[in-house]
């Protein structure tokens, strides 16, 4: 795969059992640039390794004044050069391209993996999470990825040399086998210790960036309730702790750097003082001994792969095992290839929730968590794992047996929480939809007139149409009430099946709540809306309440039955303490 080629045309289907099966899968679909690039870094540091013969014959030349000789050396020496640049060249090229291909099928992986989760990823994952794996993480990959090919380079090379000089010089040669294999390998006792550091300053960093985040998506209502600094300086404590983290796992890298620095000097001291021994003895030749000698001082080069490759996957196993963990994440679904009828109700057998065909059905959840993942069951999302699901019916039909795309189509879930992307109006309206609503009549729906006004006159290049305003990140220069009626039109225009609207009007006043109600039931009119909400003027308006508590449906029948007949209810929707229902009971029973 060349850059060129991305994206990938189907990423593939990555072993997720843990971090390390993840990087080998990873290294496997990258086997043919794994091996160029293993060539080409071969080329590169047997050519840096050679440079030593060629000198060592070079001063042997002279020493026997021999001009034919010298030639050759110099001519080996040369060739050696142009192998080098080439080599050079090439394994970049070639170690880049394994990188980006490598960040590349990642992010390919979680974006897919991202669509068919939706909103329930952020109820699975910590948020911060999400961030740190689809941005750094991804880079730490693509680097173990990249160096492994290099380290395997530096290894072959560190075994030919050793080789080669045993064979070139049998009483240096040894020296250097015993030697390279203890440096090699010295750092080996250090890295437990510094993957250990390096992984409590990547938590920390996660714990700080996840708090940022957090601050940001929250900071009007910080500033509303004077919050901000109380947030600034848990985050200022959070930043010293990555802070001084960071420090800790840095002091403890450096000194496996301050060992692959100390210890070739230490070899090289030990090889040039024997060999010295050997010269003057006259067993070894001098150009032998600046050929083992050159040999030794250029071994740094390969060594410092292997405190790459240790780094690189002391920090990219854990990015890997956190990647992993998002890819696991399924949508709870068995894609038997069943077929949706042409009509039919919604059914939830975990709570015994019925919403009938075409009908406007409320449903009152005393706990908003609970709310929540009846929204996601009902969309085919459960947070629940895959052994404990039982599948929401749609028409009888179950929603886990039907292709995302089919069940997507069919249901639509808008959460409590719903994201703006930036962009223009006219980008945010512009979904898939079965064509039944346009822009205009979802906008009057869900009562953003006031909305197109403002973003009207907010219009830089527009021309004053509200369609051509772009809106920032998240919506955040519109109001909570603002953005939530832009994001209920946007699911109003996809005209779906059967739609789940979760607390809806939650940021509108009671006046704006009101005509939003009523414009939702007459757009709606004929098809399933199911809205999950405790506010009064939605209720009134339903043709049937549900009332869920405990996880399960506990009563039925129209917000002003439930009202007269349902104290639980009565309790929710009117907001009344045990000491009211305690009193109005009894008042009740004396009555009575």
């Amino acid at each position: 795969m060349q850059i060129r080629d991305l994206p990938y045309p189907d990423p593939g289907d990555p072993d997720v059992r843990s971090g390390p099966r993840f990087l080998l899968w990873l290294g496997r679909g990258q086997l043919a640039g794994q091996l160029k690039a293993t060539a080409w870094g071969l080329l590169l540091q047997l050519g840096i390794a050679a440079l030593p013969l060629g000198v060592g014959l070079a001063v042997q030349a002279v020493v026997d004044r021999s001009g034919t000789r010298l030639a050759v050396a110099g001519a080996l020496v040369a060739a050696l050069g142009v192998a080098i640049a080439v080599g050079d060249t090439m394994l970049h090229r070639t170690a880049v391209t394994n990188w980006i291909t490598a960040a590349a099928r990642v992010q390919q992986l979680l974006a897919r993996r991202t669509a068919a989760l939706g909103s329930v990823l952020t109820r699975r994952v910590a948020a911060g999470e999400v961030v740190a794996v689809s941005t750094g993480d991804v880079e730490k990959i693509g680097w173990f990825v990249e160096a492994l090919s290099r380290f395997a380079a530096a290894a072959l090379t560190l075994v030919v040399v050793c080789v080669g000089l045993v064979v070139y010089q049998p009483a240096l040669g040894v020296v250097v086998a015993v030697g390279v294999p203890v440096l090699a390998f010295a750092a080996l006792p250090l890295l437990p210790r510094a993957t250990r550091r390096a992984d409590l300053q990547r938590e920390k960093a996660g714990r700080a960036t996840e708090l940022a985040s957090d601050t940001v998506a929250g900071l009007r209502v910080l500033r509303g309730i004077g919050g901000e600094e109380l947030f600034l300086d848990r985050y200022r404590r959070a930043s010293q702790e990555v802070r001084e983290a960071a420090v800790r796992s840095a002091r403890m890298w450096a000194l496996i750097g301050a060992l692959q620095t100390l210890l070739p000097g230490v070899l090289m001291v030990v090889v040039l003082a024997y060999g010295a021994g050997l010269v003057a003895d006259g067993r070894v030749a001098v150009g032998e001994l600046v050929t083992v000698y050159g040999a030794v001082l250029l071994t740094h080069h390969p060594l410092r792969n292997f405190e790459e490759i240790a780094m690189a996957y002391s920090f990219s196993r854990p990015s890997a095992q956190r990647a992993a963990r998002v890819l696991a994440l399924t949508r709870t679904t068995t894609e038997a290839g069943a077929a949706l009828k042409d009509g039919g109700d919604l059914y939830d057998p975990v709570t015994g929730l019925l919403a009938p065909e075409g009908r406007f059905t409320a449903v009152v959840c005393g706990d908003p968590d609970a709310a929540g993942r009846l929204a996601d069951r009902l969309g085919g999302h459960p947070v629940a794992p895959a052994d404990d699901h039982t599948s929401v019916l749609l028409g009888g039909v179950p929603l886990d047996e039907l292709p995302l795309d089919g069940a997507r189509t069919a249901v639509l879930v808008q959460d409590k929480e719903p994201v703006l992307l930036s962009g223009t109006l006219r980008e945010l309206l512009d979904v898939p939809r079965s064509g039944g609503v346009d822009a205009d009549r979802a906008l009057r729906a869900a009562q953003c007139g006031d909305v197109l006004d403002a973003l009207a006159q907010a219009s830089v290049d527009g021309g004053g149409d509200p369609m051509r305003t772009r809106i920032t990140e998240r919506g955040r220069s519109l109001s909570g009430g603002q953005r939530q009626r832009l994001a209920l039109a946007r699911s109003l225009v996809t005209d779906p099946r059967v739609l789940v609207l979760d607390e809806p009007t939650s940021a509108v006043d009671s006046h704006t709540e009101a005509r939003v109600a009523a414009g939702v039931k007459e757009l709606r009119e004929g098809r399933t809306t199911v809205v999950l909400a405790s506010s009064p003027l939605l209720l009134d308006l339903a043709d049937r309440v549900v009332l869920v508590e405990a996880d399960q449906a506990v009563a039925v029948g129209t917000h002003r039955e439930l009202l007269r007949t349902e104290p639980r209810y009565r309790a929710v929707v009117t907001r009344e303490t045990e000491d009211e229902i305690a009193l109005r009971g009894a008042l009740e029973e004396e009555s009575a």
